[in-house]
């Protein structure tokens, strides 16, 4: 029964997770409409059962200020659902005819790519704040990932001539080819994966 079903009534979950680590965290499981209604909202590691395409719409919702003098801020696109979807919906089908395959296998590919390994984490010895590299949590690595392409997506489209479906997919196509030229969020995983090497 799975099988029948399709993401938008197009698109095939039959997807493979080649990155062994994030197998458990980026879930396909088969859905026409990605929506769970919150019901994961209240138990802080279970949004690991949301559908991944969901996790994307969600984070388009909420895509997050630049900076903390909120240079960039992400106000007016919180909770419009139904325009979220619909772009993610028209995004997926440019994927298609850019690449000419599933768009969910070209998503997935995208975090992969994006997902940072090694990260900075900060704390106090004594009077002076020591820096060390620390492997990031499969988990983290996801949601990191999922950050990056949605706020690339809004940097890209917001006051420009460029609208959200197109930066959206230019983001995922980047990402999906590794292509840090193209992609902020591979080149911000390949950013912070330098800092952490540095202070390793």
């Amino acid at each position: 029964m799975g099988e029948d079903i399709k993401l938008f009534g197009k698109w095939s979950f039959d997807v493979k997770v080649e990155d062994p680590g994030l197998e458990r965290y980026i879930n396909l499981t088969p859905k026409i409409i990605p929506k769970s209604c919150g019901r994961h909202a209240k138990y802080q590691f279970h949004k690991s059962k949301m559908n991944i395409v969901e996790r994307l719409i969600t984070h388009l919702m909420v895509p997050g200020h630049k900076s903390k003098k909120h240079v960039l801020t992400s106000g007016r696109v919180v909770g419009r659902w139904q325009t979220t979807y619909k772009i993610v919906e028209k995004a997926f089908d440019k994927i298609h005819e850019i690449t000419g395959k599933n768009p969910l296998e070209v998503f997935v590919r995208a975090i992969e790519n994006s997902a940072v390994r090694e990260e900075i984490a900060a704390y106090q010895v004594g009077g002076i704040i020591v820096r060390k590299a620390v492997v990031t949590s499969p988990q983290r690595r996801v949601d990191l990932a999922l950050r990056h392409i949605a706020q690339a997506a809004y940097r890209k489209a917001f006051g420009k001539k460029t609208n959200m479906v197109d930066a959206l997919v230019d983001e995922i196509v980047g990402a999906y080819n590794n292509d840090a030229s193209k992609s902020d969020s591979v080149r911000d995983k390949e950013r912070i994966e330098k800092e952490a090497e540095g202070a390793r």
